[in-house]
Formats: C-alpha cells, sequence, structure tokens
C-alpha cells in the first residue's frame, strides 16, 4: 500500500537493524485518514471471505481493526492483555510474548463474542516473529470458529512469522513488507502480487 509505505519513509524511525518506531500514526498518535485508507485495503483484500468477527490484540491493533470492521460491517472484538474485573471465567486465554516490550502477556477473550459460527479475520500492527498472531489464531481455534486470515500494516519480513504462518497454510495479507532496517534505512520487499 503505497500512501502506507510513504509515511513510514517519511515519519518512521529506524530505532535498530530490529525496530521500526511508528508512533507518530500507529501506536502513539494515530493517523485516521491513513486508518480510514487501511482498512478498505484490508477489506477489499479479503472481501470474498464472509467474515463475521475482526479480532485483534490491545492496543495498536484496535484502530486498523476498526477501520475494518467498519468497511465490512462487522463487530471488532480484542484480547485483553491484563484480564479485567469483569471478565468472568468464560474466556479464551493464550500466552504471547511480546518482542518490544520483552514480556510475557495472557491475552483473554470473552467467549461471549466468538464462537464456532464465526468467520474470523485477525489484524494487527506489525508481523515479526509471530507471537502475537499465534496467540491470536489459538484463541480462534479455542472458539471453533474458521479462521479467514491476517492482515498485517507492517511485515518485517526479514524476521520469521509471516514465513513460519504461511507455510503452515495461514493467508497473510500484509499493507508494507520492510525487508531491511540495516542502515537506519527502510528498505521495502517488492512482490509481484501485492500493490
Amino acid at each position: 500500500m503505497q500512501l502506507l509505505k510513504e509515511k513510514i519513509l517519511l515519519e518512521g524511525k529506524v530505532l535498530s537493524d530490529e525496530i521500526l518506531k511508528v508512533d507518530s500514526f500507529l501506536n502513539h498518535q494515530l493517523d485516521p485518514v491513513l486508518m480510514k485508507e487501511m482498512g478498505a485495503e484490508f477489506a477489499g483484500r479479503f472481501a470474498d471471505q464472509q467474515i463475521t468477527k475482526v479480532l485483534t490484540i490491545e492496543s495498536s491493533g484496535i484502530a486498523p481493526a476498526m477501520m475494518t470492521a467498519l468497511e465490512l460491517g462487522v463487530p471488532v472484538v480484542f484480547a485483553r492483555k491484563k484480564k479485567s474485573l469483569t471478565l468472568t471465567e468464560k474466556v479464551y486465554q493464550a500466552e504471547v510474548f511480546s518482542f518490544t516490550k520483552q514480556e510475557m502477556n495472557m491475552i483473554t477473550v470473552s467467549k461471549d463474542y466468538l464462537s464456532s459460527n464465526d468467520r474470523v479475520l485477525i489484524i494487527d500492527d506489525f508481523l515479526a516473529n509471530g507471537q502475537a498472531a499465534k496467540g491470536l489464531i489459538q484463541i480462534v481455534k479455542q472458539a471453533d470458529a474458521d479462521l479467514a486470515g491476517l492482515g498485517i500494516v507492517i511485515e518485517k519480513s526479514f524476521q520469521e512469522g509471516g514465513k513460519k504462518l504461511r507455510e503452515s497454510g495461514v493467508r497473510v495479507e500484509s499493507l508494507a513488507e520492510v525487508a531491511s532496517l540495516k542502515n537506519g534505512q527502510v528498505t521495502f520487499l517488492s512482490r509481484l502480487c501485492k500493490n
């Protein structure tokens, strides 16, 4: 997605060979016009999938997931990283390691909001090692729901997550695929079937 790539080049900050900071438009401050465009792009890519729910993880996945769900006309469910007092024992749970925060989280979704009747599209901000995606996929499986695929805003293709998910048969659609962050420069992967 060209608009997203331009935003990454203009406002993204390469902090290391593995970390890209996009706080100015995705992870702290949000660009609503970009969010709307990303939602339309994800909805278009998965338009034939009869999605009934969009699933994400708090907090940076919520905005793109919301815009995608708005375009698809379905609800958004987000996995909580800390169990709320309002959540009863009727929950799905999975452990997720956060690479950027270097911590393990137990993510939780109420059984009231996902079921075997659902066809789920997972949306997330980043895909690197695939830990968040795997945790969300576990929750979809616990609910006996169908997984339509993953929509990823930024995939770090130089890390193994996307490759392993695709090899396992999961459909992964990434709006921007970063091939490298070496020497403080963002280099995008070019796929003939993308953009």
